[in-house]
């Protein structure tokens, strides 16, 4: 077994063997830095150390040079960037399993959704967020999917660009008015009763204060693959505790990340080591309710981006939780321990043991057994193959295990050379501004109208919003006919139907 994990290239460190009950340190289990590309999987029940693998696993690759993203849902991630605090545990487990452990913290970046908590606010533009996952957070059907990505289809054609929410609701006004019918005919497959039902679920998402989360300035992804100084890999920190209460919203942001980068990034086959590594945890909330077209593209995300130089590492709790799929495609396994009290629970730690190699160990037994802190591995190799399964005691993280003081974040967060760049939301002119322009030269120009004729051509006896009046004018339709030639072609979308327009 010590054979197996005795790579000869630059590998992290996890931990030593456990068999019969007895830490071996002198059988060091490790992970290939090469490897790290081939993607992976950290499991287990709440409680049993997930996070502070992830932590062992990030600093680590800091330390070598390597860029990390991790996802900080319970707000407990932050102490990487702060030296560890000693203690007679963390001697102990270091004698354990042959660390020479030296408190040490890793230079950090701090994000916040649409600046929602403590970090640097990340915002996406609607445009570049796509039909698919706006579908996602939207919770709508496979049918009011569809039909969104003949929205979206429509404004790339016209050049009209959706910023923000309300950009989008704009044009679904404008299609589900009487002035829009015969452009929604021109967009087969939509009917006014979809287009209906995804602008009262648009609608409702905004009521709920989603609106933060798009607009400008969009983030740029780029910015995860940055090193620090002093050659350290710098480790992107993404506050969530204050959306926490937004499973989709987050989880589909991760996933949006992710297919950005995807987008963006140069093949460069297989490297010596990774241009970054993905942690996208809580993994489970994005598979939860996916249609089949959502599946197939973070399949194929996954599948492809391996060449892009990215490594992604799934965290969840058990295998059962990531699609067939996409679990193919995860060549590094870090398991940790299982609970079997309920018939629900035998039935999963049955099927997670059906998902490892072939081993000496009893894995049913050593998975309900194990204590926090030890897992069982298997990763591949510098060859490729799968490394003998291994119940493994992890060493400690070096930094701080729990998180910085809510004084020391924001001083971190305020001190960021991004802050400055991303603080402030940018409300520039785009479909929603267009529209109010449009209507305020089209009443200066216009004659007035008899009120009767006013009231049966709008049909709303001049009621409702700035934007339901614009929409429901014939001024608008000539302004889709001519914004598109301002503006350029449809945007070319990939994967998700994401897209960037370049900063």
């Amino acid at each position: 077994m010590a054979a197996g994990y005795a790579f000869q290239g630059p590998a992290l460190d996890l931990g030593a063997v456990l068999w019969e009950g007895r830490c071996h340190p002198d059988a060091q289990v490790r992970i290939p830095l090469a490897m790290l590309n081939r993607h992976g999987l950290v499991a287990g029940a709440t409680g049993t150390g997930k996070t502070k693998t992830l932590q062992l696993v990030a600093e680590q690759l800091a330390a070598q040079g390597v860029p990390v993203f991790l996802a900080d849902v319970k707000g407990d991630v932050s102490g990487v960037s702060a030296p560890g605090e000693p203690g007679e545990k963390v001697a102990a487990r270091a004698r354990e399993v042959g660390q020479e452990w030296a408190p040490r913290g890793f230079t950090s970046e701090f994000y916040a959704l649409g600046g929602i908590g403590t970090g640097i606010p990340v915002r996406a533009t609607v445009t570049s967020f796509g039909p698919l996952l706006m579908a996602k957070v939207l919770q709508l059907n496979q049918t009011q999917e569809q039909s969104l990505g003949l929205i979206f289809h429509y404004a790339d054609q016209k050049g009209l660009e959706l910023v923000d929410l309300k950009d989008l609701r704009a044009v679904v006004t404008f299609l589900t008015s009487p002035e829009g019918k015969a452009e929604l005919k021109t967009i087969g497959g939509l009917s006014t009763a979809t287009a209906g039902v995804i602008l009262r679920a648009l609608t409702t998402f905004e009521a709920q204060g989603m609106g933060d989360f798009f607009g400008e300035p969009e983030f740029d992804t780029s910015e995860f693959l940055r090193v620090a100084g002093d050659g350290q890999g710098l480790v992107s920190v993404l506050e969530l505790p204050a959306v926490q209460d937004k499973p989709a919203l987050f989880s589909t942001f991760l996933m949006w990340l992710l297919a950005d980068l995807y987008h963006d990034l140069p093949e460069v086959g297989d490297l010596d080591r990774p241009k970054l590594v993905f942690f996208f945890d809580e993994a489970h909330l994005l598979f939860s309710g996916a249609s089949k077209a959502f599946l197939e593209s973070i399949t194929q995300t996954v599948r492809l981006i391996r060449s892009k130089g990215v490594g992604v590492f799934f965290v969840t709790q058990t295998p059962k939780d990531v699609p067939a799929d996409v679990l193919a495609q995860l060549g590094n396994r870090v398991q940790h321990a299982l609970r079997a009290f309920t018939p629900e629970d035998q039935k999963a730690l049955k099927a997670t043991v059906r998902t490892f190699p072939t081993s000496a160990y009893d894995l049913e037994e050593t998975l309900t057994g194990m204590g926090t802190g030890e897992a069982v591995v298997t990763v591949l190799s510098e060859k490729g193959a799968p490394t003998p399964v291994a119940a493994t005691r992890l060493r400690a993280p070096q930094s701080l295990m729990g998180p910085v003081r809510a004084a020391d974040l924001e001083q971190a967060v305020r001190g960021s050379q991004l802050y400055s760049r991303y603080a402030e939301a940018v409300d520039r002119h785009s479909a929603y501004e267009r529209l109010q322009e449009e209507s305020a030269a089209a009443a200066a120009a216009a004659p007035a109208e008899p009120p009767k004729a006013a009231k049966g051509k709008g049909g709303s006896g001049g009621g409702g919003s700035v934007v339901d009046q614009v929409v429901g004018s014939g001024m608008f339709k000539s302004l889709l006919r001519s914004v598109g030639t301002q503006l350029g072609r449809e945007i070319s979308r990939s994967v998700f139907g994401t897209a960037r327009r370049r900063r």
